[in-house]
């Protein structure tokens, strides 16, 4: 009897569990998919009230738009960079000061300095042909722009930084479609939401 007793409690708590593990609810992160929706419509409702800083093109951050006096030198999925690396082609830090512009018209979502690897960084965000784009700036020595402002395609945001001496002088550069994820760590073979600059501007140059 006694064994009877314990076999259809066994069941009993069994079967529970089952009940249980169906009732439980499949969750498919639709709460981040609808916080990515908030902040797309956010912005795209910013660039709607201020249609003069929607982007009519892109250029490069560096040697007056075109590269000029610059090299890549790390480029984007070289050693699983997510970015890409400007350096001046005289070496060393020889760029150390040096302007970096912005690439596009666009709105200064974020100064900041992360420190460690990273320094002073700044992100803006673009709308171009209805898709909402992030352009980052790191190892800035200097930033000359302030965050929630809008910023034109050209106009100096910042100076070529070594990050307090981590690094010779270079600009690190990105560009996102996918907007305010974290920072990162600039290195990934998981390239989601990450695009190659300089495919990505010469396909968008005005």
């Amino acid at each position: 009897m006694r064994q009877f007793l314990i076999c259809v409690l066994l069941f009993i708590l069994i079967f529970s569990c089952k009940e249980n593990k169906q009732d439980i609810p499949i969750t498919d992160n639709n709460e981040t998919t609808n916080s990515h929706k908030v902040i797309k419509k956010k912005f795209i409702d910013l660039f709607k009230s201020n249609q003069n800083h929607i982007s009519n093109g892109f250029d490069f951050p560096i040697g007056k738009l075109d590269t000029s006096g610059y090299y890549n030198a790390q480029k984007f999925q070289e050693n699983n960079h997510l970015g890409e690396d400007w350096n001046g082609v005289r070496g060393g830090n020889s760029d150390l000061g040096d302007p970096i512009y912005a690439i596009a018209n666009g709105y200064a979502n974020q100064v900041k300095d992360y420190g460690g690897g990273w320094g002073n960084v700044i992100r803006i965000i673009h709308l171009h042909k209805g898709q909402l784009y992030e352009s980052i700036y790191a190892h800035c020595d200097t930033t000359l722009i302030e965050e929630s402002n809008f910023v034109k395609k050209g106009t100096k945001i910042a100076t070529i930084g070594n990050c307090n001496g981590i690094y010779l002088a270079h600009l690190h550069f990105e560009i996102r479609d996918s907007l305010l994820m974290d920072i990162g760590s600039g290195y990934s073979n998981k390239t989601k939401g990450y695009l190659n600059p300089t495919k990505f501007i010469n396909k968008n140059r005005e």
